[in-house]
């Protein structure tokens, strides 16, 4: 259904209007003007004090996750200490492009800690490389490193992942 037309007595004022002010009111130009004006209008200050308020709550929230974080990191410190230096870690730096990275990931993840050889398996400790797929263990060996892949992702579907996880348990029980 179209809109209801305007009443006659109403556009006259809106067309004086459009006929005194031809120039565009950009947002620079309203910056200017009121900059000129000794006194900026009200409205304007209310609108910078909400936005600076919430990016005040925003900084909050962030600095709640980074301590959240640094206790993880504590306590995944304080574990790998109990566990003594027996222990070992093993790195599994997926790409998040694609799902297919994230199962293998988890596959590899469930089936090493089952194995009871006393690692500790992480799952992207820092931001990942873009289609990549690697195990190692962290600061030494690499067991797999497939760098960037690109779809369909072949080298990794072609992984015989059974095969693989055994491999990376027979090593880690050996040494």
């Amino acid at each position: 259904m179209p809109p209801a037309k305007r009443k006659p007595a109403q556009s006259p004022p809106v067309k004086l209007a459009a006929a005194v002010a031809p120039m565009r009111v950009t947002r620079a130009a309203a910056k200017r003007s009121a900059s000129a004006s000794s006194e900026p209008p009200p409205a304007e200050k209310k609108v910078k004090k909400a936005k600076g308020s919430s990016g005040v709550k925003h900084k909050k929230k962030e600095k709640e996750t980074a301590s959240v974080k640094a206790e993880e990191k504590e306590e995944r410190e304080e574990e790998e200490d109990e566990e003594g230096a027996s222990s070992k870690i093993i790195v599994v730096e997926h790409c998040k492009q694609c799902n297919q990275f994230k199962t293998r990931a988890n596959l590899v993840k469930e089936r090493i800690e089952k194995a009871d050889c006393g690692v500790s398996v992480i799952l992207n400790p820092e931001k990942p490389r873009r289609g990549c797929f690697e195990i190692r263990q962290e600061g030494g060996k690499k067991f797999i490193s497939l760098l960037d892949m690109k779809r369909p992702f072949k080298p990794m579907r072609d992984l015989d992942m059974d095969k693989v996880i055994s491999d990376i348990i027979d090593e880690i029980s050996t040494s």
